[in-house]
């Protein structure tokens, strides 16, 4: 990006602070183009609707999503010490937090040109860090639009109606000129990378479902004590609450940026999360595309991925569930991968750290899989009470229209970053 044709306003974003943007941090609805036609805050915008610049675009994506230069990893737990704490599943660290460092999650995007994928989730850091522990905005940006890849034309195939989307975002959500964001979470990996967790600590399943033990897991008594369980539905609850916290904090990211650069918009869950996937793809809401399954045993279709895009770790994708294993432990071992020695990494001996991770041996591997092909062959799917593929929250950005707010609102109602917009990032004009 080349400082010429960075607006002021990118500067005056650099220095804004973190208290002024947690303080000032509202969900700004109303956007250039919108209309309320009833009720107490009835407005028709006389704007037309202004699509964010490539430049606004890639700011709040990477505040949603980017990578971060290298995560510094856990470095110990007392069971298996001294090896190092083996449960990541990615060496770059991004600007959400993600439970054990696991990482399963990648970020969609759409606007009035297209749907779009940021495939970083195992990518090297961007940049390395200054010895001030500084990273360069404008170097990340630049190294983040080779990452993003368009995977439809136009916008995202979601109509703004009941059942599709909520009866209170009819009027808001995913309309022309907006940015919306879809941060997209493996459930399957994530339960995956779960079960290895409660291995390496002496964990084994039980259904509590079906009020059982897993059938034939004595025989690996001899790695781990087999009364020693948690529940399935446990495990996977826990395990959907976890990827929630990593899906709503990457969203949080991008409301805070949003008051920096003065954009409107807000995080919400008020989308159906089946029909952002793709499920409802035979009503002519194609979504996102991702494949489906239905069975009788399920409340709910199944989405499990989107072909060369993001596939789940569970069948159709992979063979059975212990490919699956095989491919968690190619990603956490394999070149590229948090445990492996020629990953590089923020240490003064990055390849002795690295090395020094317990590798799940074959024994490992096999109980693993022997749990998780007992959930996918009594169920179904994997995980077994929980869908493959999961959502639940997005950030959309829009330009403000301050005339709304003006109108009904008292002083006060949006930041000088939203009064000055405009000027400071279309001194031209919109683009």
């Amino acid at each position: 990006m080349e400082k010429a044709t960075v607006p002021p306003g990118f500067q005056d974003m650099l220095g804004f602070g973190l208290i002024e943007a947690l303080l000032g941090r509202r969900s700004r609805r109303f956007f250039l183009g919108a209309e309320i036609p009833d009720g107490v805050f009835a407005y028709k915008s006389r704007h037309s609707s202004i699509p964010l610049s490539e430049l606004e675009k890639l700011l709040v994506v990477a505040a949603c999503g980017t990578n971060t230069s290298w995560h510094d990893m856990i470095c110990r737990a007392r069971r298996y010490a001294p090896f190092l704490s083996n449960y990541t599943g990615a060496a770059g660290g991004r600007t959400f937090p993600s439970s054990a460092g696991f990482h399963t999650s990648m970020t969609f995007f759409t606007d009035d040109e297209g749907v779009y994928v940021l495939d970083i989730r195992d990518a090297p850091a961007f940049a390395e860090r200054e010895e001030d522990g500084s990273l360069e905005p404008e170097g990340i940006l630049h190294v983040l639009k080779s990452y993003i890849r368009k995977i439809q034309d136009g916008r995202l195939g979601l109509p703004p109606v009941v059942p599709y989307t909520e009866a209170h975002n009819t009027w808001v959500a995913n309309h022309p000129g907006t940015l919306l964001v879809i941060p997209v979470g493996d459930l399957a990996q994530h339960v995956l990378l779960v079960l290895c967790y409660m291995l390496q600590n002496g964990l084994v399943l039980t259904d509590d479902i079906h009020r059982c033990s897993i059938p034939g897991v004595e025989r690996f008594k001899n790695i781990v004590d087999v009364n020693n369980v948690w529940p399935l539905t446990f495990v996977e609850q826990w395990s959907l609450a976890e990827l929630t916290a990593e899906l709503s904090t990457s969203c949080y990211a991008g409301t805070l940026i949003l008051q920096a650069m003065g954009l409107g918009g807000w995080m919400f869950n008020g989308l159906d999360p089946f029909s952002v996937l793709g499920t409802n793809s035979s009503a002519g809401v194609p979504g996102l595309g991702f494949r489906y399954d239905s069975d009788k045993r399920w409340p709910y279709p199944n989405p499990t991925g989107l072909e060369g895009v993001m596939e789940g770790f569970c069948p159709p994708h992979y063979q059975d569930m212990r490919a699956a294993v095989e491919a968690i432990c190619k990603r956490k071992f394999g070149p590229g991968g948090p445990f492996h020695p020629d990953t590089s990494g923020l240490w003064k001996d990055s390849g002795k750290v690295r090395s020094a991770a317990q590798v799940h041996s074959e024994e490992f591997r096999e109980c693993v899989a022997w749990q998780a092909q007992y959930v996918f062959d009594t169920f179904g799917k994997f995980p077994g009470t929980v869908p493959s593929i999961f959502v639940i929250t997005y950030l959309q950005a829009h330009h403000l229209d301050l005339e709304f707010y003006d109108t009904f609102y008292k002083p006060g109602a949006y930041l000088k970053t939203h009064a000055t917009h405009m000027a400071c990032w279309h001194p031209h004009g919109p683009v």
